[in-house]
């Protein structure tokens, strides 16, 4: 048990909170003179009807009688309301170090989620449209979250809810008889797909009637009739593609990527479920269900037509997951526009007694912008994925010659392909996802920044180090000694124990609130951390040989922690650069 959650077991000693109240409320104090950790007493003020200050006087008493339960603290000190935590150096140093040590390449793992079936929903680029940056967002996002909670025990089920289904592909079936080129198609799919889809909006302004053609396109591809099928499975087939080959590059893999189109089968138990429920409306000839007393206007399932939509195959997805996947958790790595939707859904399930109904969660994300808004594609105002990593990995292959014209090609490419899609990743996962991102060359890239390759730079600096010590030294390591491990009592070298025991809060905060943003910020913390002792403490030129070995099980316990940090955002960590 680290220092956090020994402390947690004795203010649970004293305090009438659960852990869980507790560990929310005990804080990391900005400065470190202000102490390891701190514990605001406002909160029992109430409760005990006494002043928050003179319950922080009592505590401190009490928990400082009680020795045999407080040896690894070091002293408390009271400021005002809050009692400030110092904790034992020695017994930080020795604590985080062998911890890291038996945890080796998973430090901050856990069985949390063991037995627990997670679904995280996201990608789910639109059939026949381009990949751009926006899909970037939630795939990145999803991506992080699956792990985060993959690395703690859950069963995690990675879905690509594909966009393949809907009135759009009516439109894109007429446009495609119209004006479609086959070879075209065979050249670059979307590219041509894309231009027929424009065209048909275009023409359609002078040509409302199209409109009418595309909705009979889209009933007689509901109803499976066999032209529309055929050229329904022709555009879904070479647009997965096109898109296999982005999260190939991006070493991503899927569990399940039923699109939108296969729950429509599933609509009419939808439709049935509610009806035996009597919470269908008619509205103007289409079926909606009522939601005022959620606060939210009513939810549409059927059109006047009788044609399907975003919502009833949504409910559909539901009741399919829910009896194939039994899972307890259902996460739409969706963007803020469609937060009204899901609450509309979330609500339908709920009045209408889905099983699983309150265990499905919308985990929403801003938009993407360019700084100077100069960089524009060969689809026009879309920024292409693709154009994105491959822009980024160029960028990053020409300030890695600049630095090394000694490395050899193949690895100067492989090099500036995981720094270049590991800068992009980052700039994705860095900040709160509901804050819009705001893309800059010169910051994504900065070796010195917020950026992934300040990251890895740090990981190599941990490498190089290693090698430079030597295999002996480093044959020596794997038998420190505590007397060793308690040498490292500098201030600096205690801020880097710190950040490295906080990983595992960070993981878990970062999983209770689907925020892998609170991750970033913990392993940049500690990157930041380390190179501040790396540049005020001498590591391989120490003054005693115990030292050494101390300092360098230090370095190795930061390279773990932030390559598994890495990891768990997607980014791959390089040997050097």
């Amino acid at each position: 048990m680290n220092s956090h959650d020994k402390l947690i077991d004795v203010l649970l000693r004293y305090i009438d909170l659960s852990k869980e109240e507790i560990a929310e409320i005990l804080e990391i104090p900005p400065r470190p003179e202000l102490g390891d950790y701190a514990f605001p007493c406002f909160t029992l003020a109430k409760s005990l009807r006494q002043a928050p200050q003179k319950i922080a006087l009592e505590l401190k008493d009490k928990i400082e009688a009680d020795t045999d339960q407080t040896a690894f603290i070091e002293r408390i000190e009271v400021a005002g309301a809050y009692l400030n935590f110092f904790i034992d150096r020695s017994f930080r140093a020795v604590d985080v170090i062998r911890r890291s040590i038996a945890a080796g390449d998973r430090p901050g793992a856990s069985d949390k989620y063991k037995g627990k079936n997670i679904i995280v929903e996201y990608s789910s680029p639109n059939i026949a449209k381009p990949f751009h940056v926006g899909h970037a967002f939630t795939t990145f996002l999803g991506e992080a979250i699956a792990n985060i909670y993959d690395y703690q025990g859950a069963n995690v089920f990675r879905f690509n809810h594909l966009g393949d289904y809907g009135t759009q592909f009516g439109k894109l079936i007429v446009a495609w008889k119209l004006w479609g080129d086959e070879a075209a198609l065979a050249e670059n799919a979307i590219k041509e797909l894309t231009r027929v889809y424009v065209k048909f909006h275009q023409e359609a302004e002078q040509k409302p009637e199209l409109e009418d053609e595309a909705r009979e396109a889209f009933r007689r591809l509901e109803n499976r009739e066999e032209e529309e099928l055929e050229l329904w499975q022709q555009f879904r087939d070479v647009s997965l593609e096109e898109f296999n080959q982005i999260y190939s590059r991006l070493k991503i893999n899927f569990d399940n990527t039923n699109g939108e189109s296969f729950y429509s089968h599933l609509i009419p138990e939808v439709v049935s479920l509610l009806q035996e429920k009597d919470l269908l409306i008619e509205s103007e000839g289409a079926l909606v269900v009522d939601l005022e007393e959620y606060g939210l206007k009513p939810c549409l399932v059927l059109k006047s037509d009788g044609s399907t939509i975003y919502a009833s195959r949504d409910l559909a997805a539901m009741l399919y997951r829910a009896k194939e996947y039994d899972y307890d958790l259902n996460i739409y790595v969706v963007g803020l526009p469609q937060k009204n939707h899901f609450e509309q859904v979330f609500a339908v399930a709920k009045k209408a007694g889905f099983p699983k109904a309150d265990n499905n969660v919308h985990v929403a994300f801003g938009t993407v912008k360019m700084a100077d808004g100069s960089f524009s594609t060969r689809s026009g105002n879309v920024i292409l994925l693709e154009d994105l990593l491959e822009t980024s990995v160029e960028k990053t292959a020409a300030i890695i010659r600049s630095n090394n014209d000694d490395m050899p090609e193949a690895e100067l490419r492989d090099s500036a392909e995981k720094i270049g899609l590991g800068a992009v990743r980052y700039a994705f996962l860095r900040n709160g996802r509901e804050r819009d991102i705001i893309f800059s060359w010169e910051e994504m890239l900065d070796f010195e920044g917020d950026t992934a390759p300040y990251l890895m730079y740090t990981v190599a600096r941990c490498n190089a180090l290693a090698r430079k010590a030597g295999t002996d030294i480093l044959l020596e390591l794997q038998t420190v000694s505590d007397t060793a491990l308690k040498l490292l009592q500098e201030d600096e070298e205690q801020e880097v124990l710190k950040n490295i025991e906080l990983f595992p809060h960070s993981l878990e905060r970062a999983t209770l609130t689907h925020e892998p943003s609170v991750m970033m910020r913990q392993i940049m913390t500690l990157a930041r951390s380390f190179n501040k002792f790396y540049h005020n403490q001498p590591i391989l030129r120490s003054y005693n040989h115990n030292l050494l070995l101390a300092r360098l099980a230090l370095t190795g316990a930061v390279e773990r922690t932030l390559r598994a940090g890495l990891k768990l955002a997607g980014i791959e960590a390089v040997e050097r650069m």
